[in-house]
């Protein structure tokens, strides 16, 4: 089955068309190789595409602060799309590279910004030109951008399921501001995990959606979530602020049977592996972070599931899977600029299974 991703689709009203703004590229079978990241302040080069561009991947997945616009002005959140749109070097990933996209808080349009931002609509509009979203698309018809794509090569088939941590997203709990930095305290940084089980992440209309999508069969599925989920708590926005939303999506992997999950998100500003141990869900849940297109934190943290070493320079994440194996090898890796692996770490896609004896 031949799957479709729309380029850039001719925009009117606020960004102009890019070269080539109308062509459709087809995706012929499954992606075998998929490359991943996040965080690229668009006022900055961004050389590290045209390194993506050379590890000729089938498909590229942002992941959010895909841009920083980080305003409540209409004219300016097209201002800053622009300015992307007219670097050279996203450019050739663009014509080099189907791509599809969540966003995280910047591109909604304010630093840890949640359902109470007020441009919200006009944050949506914008995003949806700009990644060339077809008319037909669901996202135009719901509130938020989640999303799904599909890919089968007749054996096997792969989704990427895109959420949205942004849109629904209550405002989290924070702590006091004279007890942010202060490591003395029960909770370090920003925020604390909030037990309210009220408080969503994902909202109830997108859950819906999310547990329909992994009662569909697939082998391997990607979850794209813009902000961490199998790392240790740091008090710093992830999925570990809502407890309780974090075992909902492990209660949901497991309920509905859903195998071969692994996710793929962004947000902090270095890259690292996480690995989950079987406890709700019967396998082991790898996240992937890849986060530093071009905006590193040389200060990360410390994180107890972490597999191999954290990733503090400008990198980028691919994912490979030889679909011709009887049981194909996922092999996860966080690339440097100079296409050194930096993170390397390999299982076979039956590990991602309850029925796995190595589980």
């Amino acid at each position: 089955m031949v799957w479709t991703l729309v380029l850039m689709a001719c925009m009117k009203g606020g960004l102009e068309p890019p070269v080539d703004a109308r062509r459709v590229t087809a995706i012929e079978g499954i992606p075998s190789r998929i490359a991943f990241g996040s965080c690229a302040r668009q006022g900055k080069p961004q050389p590290i595409l045209d390194r993506i561009v050379a590890e000729r991947p089938d498909l590229m997945v942002y992941l959010g602060d895909n841009v920083y616009l980080d305003t409540e002005h209409e004219g300016r959140m097209h201002a800053k799309y622009r300015r992307l749109l007219r670097r050279p070097e996203f450019g050739r990933l663009r014509a080099a590279v189907p791509t599809v996209a969540t966003w995280d808080d910047h591109d909604l349009g304010a630093n840890d910004a949640n359902r109470e931002y007020p441009k919200r609509e006009a944050s949506k509009a914008a995003f949806v030109r700009f990644w060339g979203l077809s008319e037909t698309s669901d996202v135009l018809h719901r509130p938020g951008i989640y999303d799904v794509h599909e890919f089968t090569n007749g054996a096997r088939t792969l989704q990427v399921i895109m959420l949205d941590t942004r849109w629904f997203l209550d405002p989290l709990q924070e702590n006091p501001p004279d007890r942010q930095r202060a490591y003395d305290f029960p909770f370090k940084h920003d925020y604390q995990p909030d037990h309210d089980e009220t408080r969503t992440i994902l909202g109830e209309a997108q859950w819906a959606w999310l547990r329909t999508q992994l009662e569909r069969p697939a082998d391997l599925r990607l979850i794209a979530s813009s902000i961490q989920f199998g790392h240790t708590y740091n008090g710093y926005e992830s999925w570990n602020n809502r407890p309780h939303e974090k075992d909902r999506l492990q209660r949901l992997i497991r309920d509905t049977g859903a195998e071969g999950v692994v996710v793929l998100s962004g947000d902090v500003h270095w890259g690292e592996l996480s690995r989950l141990e079987p406890a709700i869900v019967d396998y082991p849940l790898y996240d992937m972070t890849s986060s530093g297109l071009n905006q590193i934190w040389k200060s990360t943290e410390y994180n107890g599931n972490r597999v191999g070493e954290v990733v503090d320079e400008e990198h980028f994440g691919l994912l490979d899977v030889d679909w011709s194996a009887p049981d194909p090898t996922v092999r996860l890796r966080l690339m440097s600029m100079e296409g050194e692996a930096l993170v390397d770490h390999a299982f076979p896609l039956s590990t991602l299974s309850p029925q796995s004896p190595k589980n």
